[in-house]
């Protein structure tokens, strides 16, 4: 397994990790069409993702895997921390270290490049995500999260 840092060169990899996830799982909530490409194509050099990060999973040549985050600092208290935007792996390689791997590649860039101190995020509703959040070493689940639309 490889992880890499999620750059433009690798969008037609992602988009076709995007398809086999949708064959595997049919419940995704946006398309892959022209229009989903050209927005992510045009983000990695519009300055408002420059807190993005995002790193992908290759097995075999074969993008697998993602998990996507977001910096995030703050004059609360000075400190910056991150979001746990999406982490997802193909049903067929689920339960094989691939998450384990992504998350553990974004802390470590996160604490090494950026003086992160906390990945915050909003856990996924079924049982499989449960599972993973609570096999996290460091983590803790507390709190409720809210999704509010503006």
């Amino acid at each position: 397994m490889k992880i890499v840092r999620y750059e433009e060169k690798h969008i037609q990899d992602v988009v076709s990790y995007e398809l086999t996830l949708r064959n595997e799982e049919p419940d995704w909530g946006w398309e892959i069409n022209e229009e989903y490409i050209n927005k992510v194509s045009s983000s990695f050099c519009d300055s408002k993702y420059n807190n993005a990060l995002s790193f992908i999973a290759y097995i075999d040549n074969k993008v697998v895997g993602r998990i996507d985050a977001s910096l995030i600092p703050t004059h609360f208290d000075g400190s910056m921390k991150a979001y746990l935007d999406w982490i997802c792996v193909l049903k067929s390689y689920r339960h094989k270290g691939v998450a384990q791997a992504l998350m553990k590649e974004l802390r470590k860039v996160l604490k090494e490049e950026y003086n992160v101190d906390t990945l915050v995020g909003l856990i996924a509703s079924n049982e499989e995500a449960q599972r993973f959040y609570r096999s996290l070493d460091k983590s803790i689940i507390r709190d409720e999260g809210i999704w509010i639309d503006c």
